[in-house]
């Protein structure tokens, strides 16, 4: 299974749509979750899902086919639960060859971390977190986490320690922990993952399609 992430920065890049659609395509995704995205990011899978439209009561600051949350699969959806924030966070539960499976799709502060706007988001999705794992399916929490684990690359002290206490209460193995310079994440339940060893690999990394690296998960 490919798991994979990528934050295309509200497709400032537009006039690169056409290499920004080939990159995520040939990441060959079973399930890929765009962040700060946009529905003129139409790629060839059987299901999409998207958060909630961001244009009707945020004035003209963004337009009509943004959307914050994408997730891309070609697994069919069994339910989608509610999440704190219905334009930040979108939660559907998937039947997967491993079984259920809960992706949260997500981004942890919309204005990045210096804001406090950023930690109430983060507590309100720790509670998420908490009440979707207690389901007692796998859970893979991905996206743009405005943090960075394994250096000082971008991160506050309290975010950094709360997620990673969440994870290891519930039981998450957090797949892309030691990538540098790496905000965008991808965290999934041990017990899904079994005795596989995920694999990461990154695109993007001259950051000409967006200022932010494309991450992927794979493993058996």
């Amino acid at each position: 299974m490919i798991i994979a992430t990528w934050n295309v920065e509200r497709l400032k890049h537009k006039r690169q749509l056409g290499e920004i659609v080939a990159a995520c395509a040939d990441t060959h995704a079973d399930i890929l979750v765009l962040t700060e995205t946009d529905t003129r990011v139409s790629l060839r899978y059987p299901y999409c899902f998207n958060s909630a439209p961001l244009c009707e009561d945020e004035g003209n600051y963004y337009s009509t086919t943004e959307r914050r949350i994408s997730i891309f699969t070609r697994y069919e959806r069994v339910h989608r639960h509610q999440t704190f924030d219905e334009k930040t966070a979108l939660c559907v539960e998937l039947k997967t060859e491993k079984g259920n499976l809960l992706v949260y799709g997500t981004i942890i502060g919309i204005h990045g971390n210096r804001r406090s706007s950023f930690k109430h988001d983060l507590d309100c999705q720790l509670e998420d977190y908490s009440r979707l794992s207690a389901l007692g399916n796998g859970i893979c929490i991905c996206g743009d986490y405005n943090c960075s684990f394994s250096d000082n690359y971008y991160y506050t002290k309290e975010s950094r320690q709360k997620l990673l206490a969440a994870f290891s209460e519930h039981g998450i193995a957090l797949a892309t922990k030691d990538q540098v310079e790496c905000i965008d994440h991808i965290a999934v339940s041990s017990s899904f993952l079994g005795n596989s060893i995920p694999m990461v690999t990154e695109w993007n990394l001259d950051k000409s399609l967006s200022d932010h690296k494309g991450i992927a998960v794979s493993f058996s």
